[in-house]
Order: C-alpha cells, then structure tokens, then sequence
C-alpha cells in the first residue's frame, strides 16, 4: 500500500471519529483505527438492536447481531440474542453446534453442565440432525464418572438411534460410537444388543459391520440374525436410488425428496416417513407445503400428542407468514385438549405474525372463533364460553376494521363472514333474533346491501328463526336496494306472499315489484344505448384504421405498377407485350368468422389465411405452368363441390408439419375410414398449412368436426365443414353462444401462466364447476381470458361476488357473468360495385416479373401534372377517383411507340 493510499485512508477514519465522538486527539494512527473500529462495532449492534425492536421477526437481522456478538466476543449479549432468537424461529444445526460449542467450553462445574444437557435436549427437538445427536452422547460421556453416568450415556445413545438411527448415510457415525463405546466399558464377552442390533438397520457400511461382529462374536451368528440381516441388505438396495439421487441433486432437492417420501409411505413403515420428513424439513425449513404435508400425515396416522404438537410448533415458528398452519396448530392443540389458556396465547402469537394478506387474518379469526364456538354449551342461557365467544366476535370485527384497514387498506371480509356467523350463532343457537337483525342491518350498511344474495341469505335467516312480518320488511328492502338481480328478489317476495300474504299484501308486491322491474329495465335500456354508441364509436375507429391501411396498401400498389415490369424482348417482332390470364379464386370454404369465438370478444384470429383458406388457391391451369418447381404430389383438382357432405377443411396447422398425410391421416382415422387427403403446398413444394380430408361417409366427417381445436404440434388445428362461400356467403358456424348465460363467468386479467386446474381451485370454492375453457390465440398461446360454467346461476352470483377483484398470481383479475356484446356482420358490397380501394391487378409480360424491377420511363414523364392520364406499364388509362365516366380499355403501345415517347417525338 502507498503512502497516499494510507493516508487517505486514515484521513476517512479520523474524519468518521470524529463524527462519532468529537477529536480524536493526539494518537497514533493505529490507535486511532482501533478506537473508531469500536465505535463502528457499537454503531452497527445499536442499529441491528433498533431492527429487531421494529420487527422481531427478521431472521437475517437476528443472524447478524449474533454474528456480530460472538466476533466480538460478548458471551452474555450472545447468549441473550441467541435465547431471543431460539424462542422465535428453531434454529439450524449450525447454529446450534457453534453455541453448544461455546457453552460446552464455559462449563466446568457440575451445574453448568446440567445447564448444557438442557440446551442439547433444546437442540435435538427443532430438527432431526444426527450430527448433534452425536455430539451430545460424545458430550455425556464426559460425564461418565457420575452417579449413574453408564445408564444416562446408553440413554441418550437409545434416544439417538430411535430418532436418527434409520437415516441410511449419517446413522453409521452413531452406531459406531455406540458399539465403542460398549467395547470400552465392557470386559465380558457378553454380547449387548447394540452388537448386533445394527445389523438390522439398512444403512451404508453393513458389510464392514458385519464382518466386525463376526469377528467379535465367539459363537456362530444366529439364523434369525441372518435371515433379518438379509432383510435389510435388501432394503438398503431400494434405498440406494433416493439416496444416491440425494446425493447428487441441488439445493433445494424438493424434488428427490418428494420422492423418496412417496416411496416410504407406499412401504408404509412410520419411523421411517418420519425420518425422510425430518430429513426433507432440515433442508427446506422455510417450504411451508412440506410441513403442511408433514403435519397432516402426523395428524392422520400417528396421532403421538407430544410428536404432533412439536411438528406443528416447529412449523408455525419456521414460516410464521403462513396462515394454513396457524389454523392446523390450532386445531390439533384443540385435538390433543390442551389447555384453553395455550390456545388462546398461541392464537396471539398468529395475530403477531405478520400475514402478508388481509383474508389471511379473516382466515384465523375464523378458526379461533370456531374453537370458541365449540366450547360453549348453548343449553345454558348465559355462560362464561358464551360471554367469551360474543366478546372475540366483537373484537374481530373491530380488528379488521382498525388493524387490518390500516394496514392493507382493505378489510379483507367485504362480506362480512364474521358478522354472518355471529349473527347465525345469535339466532340459531342463542335465540336472539334482535342482535342477529342488528348485525345484519350493520353488515347492509357495509355496501352489501346491493347484492341479492345477501338480502336472500337474511331472508333465510329470518325464515327459519324469525317472522312472517320481519320476512316481508326484508323483501321489501331488497326489492328497493337491489341493483345486480332485483328479478330473483322480485320473485321471492311475490312467493312469500303468494303463500302467506293477503291480497292487500299481494297487490302491494305487484305494484312494488312492477314498479321497481321497470325502473331496473329503464336502467339497463340506457346502458345498454350507451354501450352501443360506444362500441358504434369503436367500431368506427376500427372502420376508419382499416381504411386507411387500405389506402396505403392501395397507394403502395400503385406506385409499384407505375415502376412498370422489364420489357419483353421483341424475338418475334410482334412488339406487343404479352398478358398472362389473371388466375381466378376456386372456392372459399367457411367464413372469415368461422375462426373467432363468439364469447371471445377480444380474440382476433391472425394467419397466412384464417380458418377459411387461401383466398385464391392455384388453379390447374397454373399448376400445369409452375411443375417445374412445385411438387409432383400436388393434386390437379383440390375438391370436388359435389362431396362437400364427406369432406372436411383443416387449417391453422404448422407449416413445418412433416409428412402431413400420414400426420392426418392418423389423427382422422378415429373417426371413419379416410377416403383422402389432400394438402395444399405452395410453388415451392412448402406445406401452406391447410388440407382436405374426405371420409367414406358423412357421418364421418361429422364426427370429425368434433377435432376442432384439437392441439396438434404445439397449434389449435381448425376444422370446419366444406361450404362453397360464392353459394352461401352468409354462411358461419359458431360454436358457442352469444346471447346472455346468467350461468358462466367470463374472468379476464389471468396470468399466461395459470392452468385450467389451478383455475378450477379457485373458482370451484363457490360452487360445482362443470367446464372451463381457457381462451387461446392461433398459436394455442394463452391470452388471460376464461370462460367458467356453473350449474346454476345462484353460484354463478356468488362467484362474480367472490371472486371479482381477487389476486391471483399477483394479477388481479375481473368477473363478471358472460354477456357478449353483439357482432356486427360485415356490409354487402352493392352488386356490379366495385370496392373504393379497387387497385388494378398488376399484369406482367410472359416471362413474369423483370430481375431488376427497374422503370424504363423518365422521371419528367413520371411527374405529370395531369393527374388524369396516367401512363402506367406502356398503357394509358383514366383514373378512376377523377373520372365519373367507365375507364376506357387501355391502349396497348409498340416499341417504337414507346422509343418515340422516350425521345419526345
């Protein structure tokens, strides 16, 4: 290091001395280093202090303190920070090896080694790590010179091989401590179970173990020995695949233990699932899927008090953000009857958690209210449960409303789930309609008071526990306030009183009923004006782009043909040019909105050539003069009209497809017996990605219709019936509605990402889905657009209301019942009329297009200022935007004709 180097430095350090704690004064610069090091290290243990002060729950924060503190050598700061940490999250073995080593070192004195068996039997509870394990039996074997020091030593050891003994690669370490052990303390050829106990166990280094307990043992080995020692060479091959996979696999190895975890349940022996569990957890502590995994199996088979309470602690403290092991905390502590007083501390502790949603705290408050409900005994009148029961609904409430308001600028329950309950609790289990009525009255005033299936769920309640007269004020309101479907309310109001009404309370139904259906129609007339003119706006814009792209692909070929082609070479001394026959369009078979769904608003169908084809196939004619280069597979003929009842057009298939005929051939043969295929292919011999496929029978091609969509190499494959559009040019095939389905969701905003099933679990909580379809584009490409279909319209509301606005993969996304809006069919052009934007097809000589495209015309004679006569190609025709007058046929023109005008003359 330079001098400069260094003083610069120094000269930072001083300055941030000084900064800290006015001059540093007449000291050597090393001093000086030294004294300001200090006080960057009391700077830095004051800021992560300040931290874990705003959020105790900073796992990095705590690792750092600590970190800190052990390089700085504070051993009562350190402990203290490791308590702290210990209490909020398990610790890794790591941690727990640096402070056992720490603690082991400080303790001398009999009690200070009681404190340090303490902290290993801390230790062995928040993880399965053998490595610990084996330090703590080395540990008491210091110890062995105690009052019962053999015994503590073989129970640790017996504890160890139940909880680690079975682990295939790590369990070895303790075995062969164990047998040392007894080999030192034992003078007797006695043989100890431990001899030969691990010879049962599958784990690496059996033979080695086996040859040394032949050695050691004087009698011959037992068959029963044998025979279980085989047993478990045996097991210890099926394990091998899933260890050495282990072995070989990245962090975090989800996937290698997933399974090897599906191959110990299928075997079915429960130490051992607890083991890979544990295993899998020590790895990936912070997967809160596997410890839901784990806790559920716990929960399910082996039902062990202290072993589920544990594993569903160690959870909680591992991923405290996780609501869904809160709540089975929860429930297995009420399981397993512990005492209310736990329940309810831990219950606080889920509050303190830091849940990254607002539903996650309208989740908890669920479940602890349940557990609370549970408890009551509602034969009594008043109670101290009941007391406790109605004192938490009343504290939720005002919870969601402060602490969760504030925070997520949401409530989390728009629907007001708790006060429902507390209302059905009120009513149904207390007898108390009046505080039932005023929840529900606070629950309307919340902004619910517009959704029908609200006013019908009170309905309910109040029929099956309150009045006629309550039923009747209810319905009224609802007809009144209703704006989504004030038709089923309308209805179960007249219901009502059709059956228990008077005819005073009849004809005062009608008129209410008629006089709000008519104000709601009134609404939606001028809505629905109101969307008309915008999409009337919409489609003018539309209009508008379209034609000016057809203006400037208008002008485009315009200015192309007056470049003119290349002159035909005057052999035959004709001087004429040549004209090439303009090749008419065959047929085009289904039309332009065959290929755009009804419901899919949105979608715009891209291609070569939609779902209807090329829209001028090569004539035969054509094909006779292009042989040379295009296939000699082509077919002359691509259909006949006559067998458009046996045929069926395929398209949107991928132009790489190889092999198309045999590819379809395939694929169409489930359906019937395949008469032909026949592809189409370009001059070049490319496939143009669209066929015909003709069947023996009709039925066949009929069943053939049902492949429409059907994803072949990676593209929706199109198949429509063959219909001759010159004869049917209004002819479409939807095939779906687009009339209003009061049962099926439309849901835009969905992430590309998102599949059909993990759609379904979430629309699926609101009622039975009976199909899903996700919208597409060609390319089979998703595009954030579904259609959900429900068995009845009453799911379908709640749905929209559940689920409009909810976040799904960080999208948020939109519901609302499917509802297209009306397509306009396309003008009819006036017959003999040509089109606005007609161009004149470009003719070319016989020999096609010239190699240079190049205008043997001077610019002056391009730059005219008669806008009127134009000489395009050698021919003089009148333009038809200035002209009202038919164009005459254009005058052909010789070479000298041409050569004369050139020259001026």
């Amino acid at each position: 290091m330079n001098v400069w180097s260094l003083k610069w430095k120094l000269s930072v350090l001083v300055g941030l001395g000084c900064f800290f704690e006015g001059e540093v004064g007449e000291e050597s610069p090393r001093g000086q280093f030294v004294v300001i090091g200090k006080k960057l290290m009391l700077l830095k243990k004051k800021f992560f202090f300040f931290k874990l002060s705003i959020n105790a729950f900073d796992y990095n924060c705590h690792l750092d303190l600590i970190k800190l503190l052990r390089q700085e050598g504070e051993l009562v700061k350190l402990r203290r920070a490791r308590q702290k940490m210990s209490e909020l999250f398990p610790l890794t073995e790591e941690i727990w090896l640096d402070w056992l080593k720490d603690e082991i070192k400080m303790a001398s004195e009999s009690s200070e080694r009681e404190k340090v068996y303490e902290l290993f039997e801390r230790a062995v509870k928040d993880y399965i790590c053998p490595e610990i394990w084996l330090e703590y039996a080395q540990y008491s074997i210091g110890g062995i010179g105690q009052e019962g020091g053999i015994e503590k030593v073989r129970s640790i050891f017996e504890r160890a091989l139940t909880a680690v003994g079975l682990h295939v690669t790590k369990g070895t370490a303790l075995w062969e401590a164990y047998r040392e052990f007894e080999n030192a303390i034992l003078e007797t050829a006695q043989v100890r179970p431990v001899s030969w106990r691990s010879l049962l166990t599958p784990f690496y280094e059996m033979l080695n173990s086996y040859a040394e307990y032949e050695e050691w043992s004087e009698d011959p080995i037992p068959e029963t020995i044998i025979k279980n020692y085989k047993k478990a060479l045996q097991q210890l091959e099926k394990c091998k695949p899933y260890e050495e996979a282990l072995l070989g696999a990245e962090t975090p190895k989800l996937a290698e233990y997933q399974a090897y975890i599906d191959f110990e349940m299928k075997a079915g022996d429960p130490a051992r699932i607890q083991l890979i569990y544990e295993r899998a957890l020590a790895e990936n502590c912070l997967v809160p899927d596997l410890w839901a995994r784990y806790n559920q199996y716990l929960d399910r088979q082996l039902k062990v008090k202290e072993l589920v309470l544990s594993a569903h602690d160690r959870a909680v403290r591992n991923c405290p953000w996780t609501v869904g092991l809160w709540i089975r905390y929860l429930l297995a502590m009420e399981r397993h009857r512990v005492d209310h007083g736990i329940i309810s501390e831990m219950f606080e502790k889920a509050l303190n958690a830091g849940f990254i949603q607002a539903t996650d705290y309208v989740e908890i408050w669920q479940a602890y209210l349940d557990y609370l409900r549970r408890r009551v005994d509602f034969t009594q009148d008043s109670s101290k449960e009941l007391e406790e029961l109605r004192s938490a609904f009343a504290r939720a409430v005002e919870y969601l409303k402060q602490e969760v308001e504030e925070r997520f600028s949401e409530s989390g329950d728009p629907s007001c789930t708790i006060m429902q309950n507390w209302a059905r609790v009120e009513a149904r289990l207390c007898n108390n309609m009046q505080k039932a009525r005023e929840l529900w009255d606070n629950i309307m005033t919340k902004g619910n008071a517009k959704y029908a299936n609200m006013w019908l769920e009170y309905y309910n309640l109040e029929r099956a526990h309150g009045d006629t007269q309550h039923c009747r004020k209810a319905l009224h309101r609802a007809v009144q306030c209703t704006s989504d479907y004030p038709e089923h309310v309308c209805e179960v109001l007249l219901t009502l009183e059709r059956i228990e009404g008077t005819l005073e309370d009849w004809d005062a139904a009608v008129q209410k009923t008629e006089n709000r259906l008519a104000r709601v129609n009134e609404q939606r007339a001028k809505a629905a004006e109101k969307e008309a003119a915008l999409a009337k706006q919409e489609e003018e814009k539309a209009e508008q782009r379209k034609q000016a792209r057809a203006e400037k692909k208008a002008s485009k070929k315009a200015k192309k043909n007056r470049i003119g082609d290349k002159r035909k070479a005057d052999d035959d001394d004709e001087g004429e040019w040549g004209q090439e026959e303009e090749e008419q369009p065959s047929k085009r078979h289904k039309g332009d909105g065959d290929g755009v769904l009804p419901e899919e608003d949105m979608e715009v169908e891209t291609g070569l050539f939609g779902r209807s084809g090329p829209e001028k196939p090569d004539c035969p004619a054509n094909q006779k003069e292009k042989a040379s280069t295009s296939r000699k597979d082509i077919p002359k003929v691509l259909h006949d009209s006559s067998k458009d009842n046996v045929t069926v057009f395929v398209s949107n298939l991928s132009y790489n497809m190889a092999d198309p005929e045999v590819k379809l051939k395939e694929l169409f043969e489930s359906c019937g017996e395949v008469a032909e295929i026949r592809p189409v292919f370009s001059n070049k011999g490319i496939f143009r990605g669209y066929c015909y496929v003709e069947f023996k029978e009709e039925k066949s091609a009929l069943q053939a219709l049902g492949l429409d969509r059907k994803v072949v190499e990676g593209r929706p494959m199109f198949v429509s019936p063959c219909v001759d559009k010159n004869k049917n040019p209004d002819f479409k095939v939807f095939r779906y509605s687009t009339t209003l389905e009061k049962h099926k969701l439309f849901i835009s905003g969905l992430p590309f990402s998102c599949t059909k099933e993990e759609l379904e679990d979430v629309c699926k909580a609101h009622g039975n889905v009976k199909d899903i379809r996700l919208v597409t584009n060609r390319a089979g490409k998703p595009k954030g657009l579904a259609y959900v279909e429900y068995e009845n319209e009453a799911q379908a509301s709640q749905a929209v209301l559940k689920m409009d606005g909810l976040t799904v993969k960080e999208h948020v996304i939109k519901v609302a019942i499917s509802n297209p809006p009306l397509r306009k069919l396309p003008d009819k052009p006036e017959a003999g009329r040509a089109s606005q934007f007609a161009v004149p097809r470009q003719v070319y000589g016989a020999r096609g297009k010239g190699r240079t495209q190049l205008s043997m015309m001077p610019r002056a004679l391009q730059r005219q200022s008669n806008p009127v006569a134009k000489a395009e190609n050698g021919m003089v025709q009148n333009s038809p935007a200035t002209s009202s007058e038919p164009p005459e046929e254009p005058k052909k023109m010789s070479n000298a004709d041409f050569a004369k005008m050139l020259l001026k003359k």
